[in-house]
């Protein structure tokens, strides 16, 4: 049995940082850039929301969270 997919959004900062950290453990959120970084969200599954809304300012977010969790 599979768990549920969480619906993501460019808003859900903490669950897009946690999906990230699970699907792609060998990258250092330092060492990826914004719009890598925004390509990699827009392939999460559960992504639902609009690639076109995606702010420096979002990602740069999620980015910080990201660091902060991978290195918890």
């Amino acid at each position: 049995m599979t768990s549920p997919t969480i619906e993501l959004y460019w808003d859900s900062t903490y669950a897009i940082a946690i999906e990230l950290i699970t699907h792609y453990p060998q990258l250092y959120p330092e060492d990826v850039g914004l719009h890598e970084m925004s390509e990699l969200i827009e392939t999460l599954p559960g992504f639902r929301d609009d690639p076109s809304l995606a702010t420096e300012r979002i990602l740069l977010d999620i980015q910080i969270v990201w660091y902060e969790e991978a290195r918890a």
